[in-house]
């Protein structure tokens, strides 16, 4: 039996508290394109976790001007 409760997949919601940011700019980054990978699952969106770190670690910066 499959544990839900140790999903990699998140939703939209556990998403924003994980990253710790407003459910407007997560919905934001997706529409253009900025944002962490997604997935779509019967109309759902899920986010995995271990992409939510790697995409973490790929937005770090020195400075608040650094592309």
């Amino acid at each position: 039996m499959i544990d839900i409760q140790k999903s990699p997949f998140l939703t939209v919601d556990e998403t924003t508290t994980y990253l710790r940011i407003n459910k407007s700019t997560l919905d934001n980054m997706r529409w253009i394109g900025t944002g962490p990978k997604f997935r779509k699952h019967g109309g759902r969106i899920y986010y995995h976790e271990e992409e939510l770190r790697e995409w973490s670690l790929n937005s770090r910066r020195n400075s608040t001007s650094e592309y």
